[in-house]
């Protein structure tokens, strides 16, 4: 993964948007609303471009599953804010249990950590595993597009 990450410094929107497979208005209004700031440029008035890390994107794409779900972004952003806050957890690496009152992470060790409190019906289990070997399979799409987009250019001649 770490090959995958050293060639591309940071994320564009547009490629982020086909990574995770959302809109570019999506995704402006939740860097406007601070669901999630970029971490590598935020935008900083007009003409200037967010750049994401691959972090960001692994997130990004971890609010889409939890919405393609049925979870309103109300709830999406409680649970991965409190994932990201107060637990420091890889969120790729966790499958969300959710109910119609609250949020449980279960972990790969089978640990079940309460996120929002109270609730016993789960209602949905949303798997987090895949999200990354997904995003690979788009990062290495784009990497190839850009090599080969570099390869198709004329060389410059001087005169």
């Amino acid at each position: 993964m770490e090959q995958l990450t050293t060639k591309i410094e940071g994320f564009s929107g547009p490629q982020v948007c086909t990574l995770v497979g959302i809109t570019y208005r999506q995704l402006d209004y939740w860097a406007r609303t601070g669901l999630l700031t970029p971490t590598i440029a935020s935008a900083k008035g007009s003409g200037s471009k967010r750049r994401y890390s691959y972090h960001d994107v692994v997130e990004l794409k971890v609010i889409k599953r939890l919405l393609d779900a049925g979870v309103s972004l109300q709830r999406a952003r409680q649970a991965v804010e409190c994932l990201r806050d107060n637990l420091g957890v890889d969120l790729a690496a966790a499958s969300l249990i959710l109910s119609s009152s609250t949020s449980v992470l279960a972990m790969s060790n089978g640990e079940i950590v309460d996120l929002l409190g109270g609730g016993q019906g789960v209602l949905n289990v949303v798997p987090m595993a895949g999200v990354v070997s997904e995003l690979a399979a788009g990062i290495t799409e784009i990497d190839a597009q850009r090599e080969s987009k570099a390869s198709q250019r004329p060389e410059s001649r001087t005169a």
